[in-house]
């Protein structure tokens, strides 16, 4: 009898609490939904392990000296401690205007690269998805055989690649028989650009056309009928019909492969390797050089670099989800 009537008293007390804030609106979903907290729970905690805990330790580390020199380790039975020292905003001084100047030209390819790969992408799946929509013989077998490179996995793509563009490879034999310049595709900087450009958008597409053909399909059919019968072309039917319906789809999938191609780190470390020239590194693998391509590992500009491309990131996609918002409120 205690019990219940400490209980009333306490949800009395609650509701008379404002329900205004952070604080609040937590409490109020907790209490209408402590299911669902309880079922995340196990997500969090293994997130906050793997994710959390290594990305404020990388934060840390950019406001040191840290490197594999000066880091704690234990050898044997001794264990050295850390000898870095507290350097504060020195190293994103030092990334964004010292005289290195390393940082901008990575960055500018990076946004170069990523700008390019997403055009690519989103432009031959869109193109694709439209083809595999229509009715036509044999189509499966052309839709399986479209995925495929999307079901292999990327390094067996990215390795048959750098075989088929070696020196001797398929390719540029192909390019020879042509009568054609055979490039330096895996050693020229240019050529490297190129070649970079040209796996991912291989490595890409499938994705872009699979999303791309589901929202195609999502489409009624009678809007496209009536179209047509208000004497619409099929530029017309395309831009007015298609592409508004394809609103929801494409939204999402622009922004992904633009997370995604800005930090491609597979196919630039897989297809040159260590002998990569340094012009074709993106920002994410400039950051592993520093980490693991020099002598002393350099732990906090390499982190400090990952930490510039994750604020990046989400000042971009604030700024993309607001204009997204935006479009759709005003259409």
């Amino acid at each position: 009898m205690t019990v219940a009537v400490q209980g009333t008293a306490r949800e009395e007390r609650r509701d008379r609490e404002p329900r205004t804030g952070l604080v609040a609106r937590l409490r109020r979903s907790y209490d209408q939904y402590w299911y669902a907290w309880a079922m995340c729970l196990p997500v969090v905690l293994v997130i906050g392990a793997l994710v959390g805990y290594p990305l404020v330790q990388g934060f840390l580390l950019t406001f040191t000296n840290a490197n594999s020199l000066n880091v704690g380790r234990t050898i044997g039975v001794n264990h050295i401690p850390d000898s870095y020292s507290w350097v504060g905003l020195q190293n994103y001084v030092d990334l964004l205007t010292g005289p290195d100047n390393q940082f901008w030209p990575h960055f500018v390819w990076t946004i170069v690269w990523t700008v390019v790969c997403v055009a690519l992408t989103v432009g031959i799946g869109l193109g694709l998805a439209v083809l595999m929509n229509r009715k036509m013989r044999f189509r499966t077998f052309y839709r399986v055989l479209l995925i495929l490179p999307w079901a292999v996995p990327t390094f067996v793509t990215v390795f048959s690649w750098r075989l088929l563009l070696s020196d001797g490879g398929a390719v540029n034999s192909l390019l020879g028989a042509l009568h054609l310049g055979t490039p330096a595709w895996l050693s020229d900087p240019l050529w490297q650009k190129v070649a970079a450009i040209l796996v991912n958008t291989w490595c890409g597409v499938p994705f872009m056309m699979l999303s791309f053909l589901g929202g195609l399909q999502a489409i009624p059919s009678e809007l496209h009928e009536a179209a047509e019968v208000d004497g619409a072309s099929p530029w017309q039917r395309f831009t007015q019909v298609t592409l508004p319906g394809l609103r929801p789809v494409s939204g999402t999938v622009i922004l992904l492969g633009i997370i995604w191609t800005f930090n491609q780190f597979n196919v630039i470390y897989l297809l040159f390797g260590a002998g990569s020239s340094d012009s074709v590194q993106i920002l994410v693998t400039y950051s592993y050089q520093l980490f693991f391509g020099q002598m002393p590992q350099d732990f906090a500009n390499s982190a400090a670099v990952g930490i510039l491309c994750l604020s990046l990131l989400v000042v971009f996609t604030g700024i993309y989800r607001r204009v997204l918002a935006r479009s759709e409120a005003a259409s």
